[in-house]
């Protein structure tokens, strides 16, 4: 916690600039209008919530998911400033919500470390709410104000008194701006939640859904707080693999003035998972903390081992990938003034947290390795086979790349391609099934859709070696007709995507247990080893209805259970019997007419984009699903069964 700070009054507030400018282009300060766009309004103002923790002044955080499904925040903290800013000539608490830029963060006296430094903040999540409401417990007194769209509607007034202090924002997202969907997902919502009390230790962290309640009548709710903070992070993250050590390494502490956490393990697993975060902000292109991360990691070790004689038979030099396969690790550093790479805050900059970062990994590794030296052990032993797992797999990386597509020669030749060239307009269909895969080629546009049918389940590349990988048949087809590549000069396992051939990649598998299955194959070959494509916003998911509702000549097609039964009675009136209704178990019992125009017609098909909201849940998820670890699958399976649809 930064040393505590008395002056943060109405005139820490800064102002810059006014709010109209969010209204108008709000892709540029969340990022889209989709559904990570909608989440991130909910995430500005619990970081302000954070921000407060951060400086010593909150302990209590609680989100509620309301029936009218607005979102409300509360903390204990300070409470926004309600006194007459200087500058403004209103409330401080007014300024805060209808300037862009204002806030106390810009204002070091108030806040020496914040995740929000754009300053975009609540008066954005303000900007782009049809209605808000922001009520303030402070000095004795509860003050209020309310919005519409980013202006207030009327001065704060005091509505009664407490004795409690902090700041409540209850907000309905503004359904002009978010065309696609106003509907929050608690999961998305708790997986961030949860991941912020792991990252800021000792706050208590809620999330309550008053959409739903659960087996006892009680409104969905759960609870986060972490004492332990990133070593219970790691454990959280790898409660779904073996492990190869029992202790997790870990240090805290402060490095040429920046405070550095680092938790790592490893496990016997050959994916390397790493998460790193700036002023709690998941900064998933990495930057100068990751490089300071591997450089330490990869120099001890690499010292340790050369050291120890265990390499001294080994044939090829060990790369620094070796020395990250089978490790889970999570590096936050909290830093005064970040300088991130984009609005996004993807990437950090900053050169000075590199050698911070790389100095306390260092020292931390030198001691636990020296101190345990059966683990140390280990984990060299883990590092030469992965060494040569490696050059295996380089082998078999350059025999794929070599039948790499640089235009029409050299591509799979179950690929039907597409006619048009360029890729931001081209679309790849990976199709279960050599049946289905006739069906979408007949039915396809040529001009611009591809069809490439893959044959039985791909290879779970979850508990596979990596030369494995390359040597699986239609994994090598999946990666020459997209024309990309692994690795580059600075990262061998980095995906090259420069000749990539389509911009659409879309999974289309039956809609039934296997087709489930397969479809989790892919997505999980995509994650660990085509990731870019992910972030780009490429791979896609097709919806193939799972119905057909007949009455003569006419036919209707139903998604859901749901749907059916209401398309069966508005179409059957008092003789629902007269209704036909088809089941399709798979894609190749539609003709190629109705795979065009219920799936692959751009005009009406429904396809959803696949997308990473916490990339850490996401790798705990694959990893439970896809892993050797029963138990925990098992649990995941008992505790959503209730979603399952299941055709016996």
């Amino acid at each position: 916690m930064s040393e505590k700070k008395s002056n943060y009054s109405a005139d820490s507030i800064q102002a810059l600039e006014g709010i109209e400018h969010v209204r108008m282009r709000p892709s540029m300060y969340i990022g889209d209008i989709g559904p990570r766009g909608l989440h991130h309004l909910v995430y500005e103002v619990v970081d302000n919530s954070i921000d407060e923790a951060m400086g010593g002044y909150c302990d209590k955080i609680d989100v509620w998911i309301n029936e009218d499904n607005s979102i409300s925040v509360k903390d204990n903290g300070r409470g926004i400033p309600v006194g007459i800013h200087k500058k403004e000539g209103v409330s401080a608490l007014q300024v805060v919500m209808t300037k862009i830029g204002a806030g106390g963060k810009f204002d070091k006296d108030s806040y020496k470390v914040s995740g929000g430094l754009h300053g975009v903040g609540v008066s954005c999540v303000n900007a782009l709410s049809s209605h808000l409401r922001a009520t303030v417990y402070k000095d004795g007194k509860i003050h209020e104000q309310e919005y519409e769209r980013g202006k207030a509607l009327y001065p704060v007034k005091v509505i009664g008194d407490s004795t409690e202090s902090g700041t409540k924002v209850t907000f309905i997202p503004d359904k002009q701006i978010f065309l696609q969907t106003t509907e929050f997902s608690y999961d998305t919502l708790a997986a961030r939640l949860r991941e912020l009390s792991f990252l800021n230790k000792g706050i208590n962290i809620s999330i309550t859904d008053k959409r739903r309640k659960d087996s006892e009548g009680e409104f969905v709710k759960e609870e986060f707080y972490s004492t332990e903070g990133l070593p219970e992070f790691v454990r959280y993250l790898d409660n779904t693999r073996e492990p190869l050590i029992k202790n997790i390494i870990g240090m805290e502490g402060e490095k040429n003035g920046v405070p550095v956490e680092v938790a790592m393990v490893y496990n016997r697993s050959y994916a390397e998972n790493l998460h790193s975060y700036v002023n709690n902000i998941n900064t998933h292109e990495g930057g100068t903390h990751l490089t300071g991360f591997r450089r330490g990691l990869t120099n001890t070790l690499k010292k340790y081992a050369d050291n120890s004689g265990m390499l001294d038979k080994l044939k090829f030099e060990i790369a620094g990938d070796d020395f990250r396969e089978g490790l889970t690790a999570i590096i936050s550093v909290k830093v005064g003034e970040p300088q991130f790479e984009g609005q996004t805050k993807t990437k950090l900059g900053n050169r000075e947290v590199s050698s911070a970062v790389s100095q306390a990994v260092s020292e931390m590794l030198t001691n636990y390795l020296e101190e345990n030296p059966d683990d140390a052990k280990i984990i060299v032993q883990k590092v030469i086979l992965a060494a040569q797992a490696r050059h295996a797999a380089t082998k078999a990386r350059e025999m794929v790349q070599r039948k790499t597509a640089m235009g029409g020669v050299g591509l799979p030749g179950k690929l039907s391609d597409c006619s048009e060239k360029d890729p931001a307009v081209c679309e790849l269909y990976l199709v279960e099934g050599d049946s289905a895969g006739g069906t979408a080629k007949q039915g396809r546009d040529r001009v611009f859709q591809a069809i490439l049918p893959l044959r039985g389940k791909i290879l779970n590349v979850e508990k596979a070696l990596e030369h494995k990988i390359y040597d699986n048949e239609e994994i090598k087809n999946m990666f020459t007709a997209l024309g990309v590549s692994m690795g580059t000069e600075e990262d061998a396992k980095e995906l090259n995507i420069e000749k990539l051939r389509y911009h659409k990649i879309v999974i289309m598998t039956d809609a039934d247990v296997d087709g489930s299955h397969i479809r989790t194959l892919i997505l999980t070959l995509f994650f660990r080893y085509m990731h870019k494509l992910i972030e780009h916003g490429y791979l896609y998911i097709a919806t193939p209805p799972l119905y057909q509702v007949r009455k003569g000549s006419t036919a209707k097609y139903c998604w859901s259970d749901e749907e059916r039964d209401v398309l069966v009675k508005e179409m059957g009136g008092d003789n629902p019997d007269s209704v036909k209704i088809q089941r399709y178990k798979g894609l190749g019992e539609m003709n190629a007419n109705q795979l065009w125009e219920t799936t692959m017609d751009p005009e009406y098909r429904t396809l959803k984009q696949v997308t990473l909201d916490s990339a850490a849940e996401a790798d705990r998820v694959f990893s439970m699903l896809m892993g050797d670890e029963v138990p925990p699958r098992r649990a995941f399976i008992e505790a959503n069964a209730k979603y399952a649809n299941i055709d016996v």
